[in-house]
């Protein structure tokens, strides 16, 4: 059941991540054709812009899931056995940490901003903290990806993102074509 629903949450992000990046094309189109009709979208730059860092901060924890992510692997690849659980315990970790920091930091800021009553300054004006809840909510999503990926990677040694080596020589030359990992 738990792992349903981590499932779920990964996979709502990417959707959600998805939804933004058709908000983003939505407004970029109406502000491009909108200067040929001479219909202007009121702060459109600045919606484009937090509906981007939205896309991207959600859709972390479903591309790391899915090991999509850009990943370091040259040392650990070349290890085997408890010698590589170490390093992708250790890794995690020191993803985990680091991303933990970044969530609690980005959390402070929306905090403060809606403490303080922060504003933005463009024509529309928006209170900051609704666009810098996406960076908190994508951040701690994927702290969550990390610390059940570090889990997994305790009690099986494996890690999900890691896909399984080719079957046959045909597969190997299929994932090298597409741009994978082997």
């Amino acid at each position: 059941m738990i792992r349903r629903a981590l499932d779920l949450l990964y996979l709502t992000a990417g959707y959600i991540a998805g939804v933004f990046l058709i908000v983003i094309f939505g407004l970029m189109m109406l502000l491009s054709v909108g200067r040929d009709i001479n219909f202007n979208v009121p702060s459109g730059d600045d919606f484009a812009g937090w509906a981007f860092a939205a896309m991207a901060f959600f859709g972390l924890a479903h591309t790391f899931k899915r090991g999509e992510m850009i990943r370091v692997g040259l040392l650990i690849e070349r290890l085997h056995g408890r010698a590589r659980q170490a390093a992708e315990l250790f890794s995690l970790t020191v993803a985990a940490l680091f991303i933990g920091f970044f969530t609690w930091q980005t959390g402070k800021l929306a905090y403060d901003s809606w403490q303080y009553f922060d504003m933005s300054t463009g024509v529309v004006s928006v209170p900051l903290w609704m666009p810098q809840l996406s960076l908190v909510l994508g951040l701690g999503t994927l702290l969550i990806a990390i610390l059940d990926e570090f889990i997994i990677v305790l009690r099986t040694g494996r890690p999900t993102y890691e896909p399984d080596p080719p079957k046959s020589v045909e597969e190997l030359v299929e994932r090298v074509a597409q741009g994978g990992g082997v």
